[in-house]
């Protein structure tokens, strides 16, 4: 497990006892709370003209030792009253961007035309992909000739939805979950109980400020149901937002001159998912893929036609597709319950969770309202 040690890291955590969230920095190892008046949340830290800078000369005082930290977040094994690490944001709103990879496109058009069979999708798969005939990592989204691959396909009865999205003129951006909602390092996501065919999306997520400035960025993990989304793109709230269904951490690595939006783009995200029946699935994908930039979809999300006073989360999108065979031959890939699914990036670190059902998981039940009155009474605001 590769926790971070280089740059400027924001995240928060929390123990049995504490009045309120923490909001903390890693220091040479040591995990240290620099929660202040000044900057009582994440999403104040965000907000600051140089959130890096305001971070690395915080005012500080130990919480304990990373490693420790990190070993006792994991939800089978933690002790609620020592430290362990919460997702790093708080009060900012959580979005996702879907079909920004072509692998993923793909699969969405699949999951469509199977409508959420996953038996089906491989004999689909095989259609669509001699159907296409055109290398669609080439088009760029909303272009000339985009517009006439798509009059193509129209023409041969398989445009779809997805790729609508994938290479028209609009971004696909939706809710992933409530501010507060996401959950951090080592705690468990949540299926939901009515899914027998869902995934990982092992994705990057970038921090915005409400003035949509891109202040660092994230690993995320924008659990799927694949079967629900794939009987109706109505069924999206359903198939994407559940109880901790939104994963997100370690921390949050903050813009400065040694890690900027170009890492962003040139990073290689890993997935590696461990299940307790022996099953091991790894894969990686690279953000140099991706067909529109973070700066677009960011501004897909935000500006004249949308505000967000606390900033807001945006996981990118993955071009992850889980196709490898878990059980009978053609059926692809399905969670099981207690699959340990790592995603990590070289200077992101790594964000490690546990797969549970949704009911099973820990509910929600710390809101923005209740963190507002713990930081009012610590008179932080």
């Amino acid at each position: 497990m590769r926790l971070p040690t280089e740059g400027v890291f924001l995240g928060r955590a929390f123990a049995e006892g504490w009045t309120h969230p923490a909001v903390v920095t890693v220091r040479e190892g040591m995990v240290v709370d620099i929660t202040t008046k000044a900057a009582p949340t994440s999403r104040d830290v965000c907000e600051q003209p140089d959130p890096a800078g305001f971070v690395a000369k915080a005012e500080c005082k130990p919480v304990g030792a990373l490693a420790d930290i990190a070993k006792n977040s994991f939800s089978a094994t933690r002790d609620p009253a020592k430290p362990y690490l919460l997702s790093p944001v708080d009060l900012q709103a959580v979005k996702a961007a879907g079909v920004t990879f072509v692998v993923s496109l793909l699969e969405r058009v699949i999951e469509e035309q199977a409508r959420g069979s996953s038996a089906k999708a491989e004999a689909i798969r095989a259609d669509i992909a001699s159907l296409i005939g055109h290398d669609l990592s080439k088009l760029k989204p909303g272009s000339a000739e985009a517009a006439g691959v798509k009059a193509k396909l129209i023409e041969r009865g398989v445009w779809s939805q997805y790729l609508e999205v994938g290479i028209g003129p609009d971004a696909e951006i939706f809710t992933k979950c409530q501010p507060m909602a996401s959950v951090g390092f080592g705690a468990d996501v949540g299926l939901h109980p009515v899914s027998t065919w869902n995934n990982p999306e092992p994705e990057i997520a970038v921090i915005s400020s409400s003035k949509g400035s891109i202040v660092g960025a994230t690993l995320g993990n924008d659990v799927n149901l694949r079967d629900v989304e794939g009987r109706s793109a109505l069924l999206l709230g359903k198939a994407k937002d559940n109880n901790a269904s939104a994963s997100l951490g370690p921390f949050i690595r903050l813009f400065d001159r040694d890690f900027t939006l170009a890492d962003v783009k040139s990073a290689v995200v890993g997935l590696r998912v461990e299940g307790e029946d022996g099953f091991v699935l790894d894969g990686a994908s690279s953000m140099a893929e991706i067909s529109r930039s973070p700066e677009e979809l960011v501004a897909a999300a935000i500006g004249p036609h949308h505000q967000y006073p606390d900033g807001f989360a945006l996981y990118l999108g993955t071009m992850f597709a889980a196709v490898k065979d878990r059980g009978e031959a053609g059926k692809g890939f399905t969670h099981s319950v207690g699959d340990i699914v790592t995603i990590s990036s070289e200077k992101l670190g790594a964000l490690v969770n546990r797969v549970q059902l949704s009911p099973d998981c820990a509910p929600w039940t710390y809101g923005a309202s209740h963190l507002m009155r713990d930081l009012a009474r610590a008179k932080l605001i």
